[in-house]
């Protein structure tokens, strides 16, 4: 029988395996750009720039979020219960305790940020802290604490800029094909190699736009069983995101190149009922709640009356 262990090893190896397509995606671009324009250079190129943009946007990327989202940070005086819940479990996870930060939204979401553990932020908005009991808070923090711990943030950041170099140099391609660059190599290149290239580049940037959205939704299933692991009670987390989801408003300040970071979709938490769900899903930066909670109220780490021991 599954179990959170084995649902968390399954996630980390099709986490990986995500990212090495990812990489592959960038190497044929790249690979093909520079056949068609006659310039092998184009190919190393390509691959220095995508890794001095990882670089940067790793290092920098909790004090842009915080700005994009307008936390602001809280004090153990101004919080004293929020802060005693993430100290406790930062303790219980083997983790340095992060910086605190609240967001004021009614709508009840929560994120994670920074570069690494040492280096990190937990921030939950008004409305969650307004909205949800103790055990399902614990569910939430220990949620975020174990994308810290998992080292979800490096993952999150690299798919994200991955995907949108992608999409610059796919762009890049066409322009300089509308404009005659590359016509002169034409007959250099097989006909067959030549259209399926050119298909591949119109291509690339919803393939690595749909393998972004993958591991966003693959590493929220694994901070679902960490999380529940570190509080030994999965019915605190799905408890919560059952009345996260049934808030349907946006975040005042949602925003999608920081979508991926929250628990819940900051969109709109409430699952889509049209015709198109299926379609819709494949573009939505977080797994459907209540496949969620599924996963949750199905693992054997759940523990009749309890809470998290903390």
């Amino acid at each position: 029988m599954a179990t959170l262990y084995t649902h968390k090893d399954a996630n980390i190896r099709k986490t990986w395996l995500l990212m090495a397509l990812f990489l592959a995606v960038i190497i044929a671009v790249g690979w093909f750009i520079s056949l068609y324009l006659g310039d092998p250079a184009i190919l190393y190129v390509a691959i220095v720039f995508a890794l001095v943009m990882n670089v940067g946007a790793y290092w920098f990327s909790d004090k842009i979020v915080i700005q994009m989202t307008g936390a602001r940070p809280v004090t153990k005086a101004q919080a004293p219960e929020l802060y005693r819940i993430v100290e406790n479990l930062s303790i219980t996870a083997g983790l340095p305790l992060p910086k605190v930060y609240v967001v004021d939204d009614p709508a009840p979401n929560a994120f994670a940020t920074g570069r690494n553990p040492e280096h990190a932020a937990v921030a939950v908005t008004t409305g969650l802290l307004q909205i949800l009991e103790k055990t399902e808070l614990e569910g939430v923090l220990a949620h975020e604490l174990s994308h810290i711990g998992n080292r979800d943030m490096l993952v999150s950041t690299v798919a994200v800029v991955l995907a949108g170099f992608v999409a610059i140099v796919a762009d890049i391609f066409m322009r300089t094909s509308l404009f005659g660059g590359g016509r002169d190599n034409d007959n250099r290149i097989h006909p067959i190699v030549l259209v399926l290239g050119i298909v591949g580049i119109i291509l690339a940037p919803l393939a690595a736009q749909l393998l972004r959205l993958a591991v966003s939704r693959k590493r929220e299933y694994l901070a679902d069983a960490s999380g529940a692991l570190l509080t030994r009670y999965p019915e605190g987390l799905a408890s919560a995101l059952e009345k996260i989801s049934s808030y349907a408003r946006p975040l005042q300040r949602a925003n999608h190149a920081t979508a991926h970071l929250f628990i819940s979709d900051p969109f709109g938490a409430g699952e889509r009922k049209s015709v198109w769900n299926k379609i819709s899903n494949l573009f939505a930066t977080h797994p459907p709640i209540p496949d969620r909670v599924r996963a949750l109220r199905g693992s054997d780490a759940q523990q009749p009356g309890g809470g998290a021991n903390i």
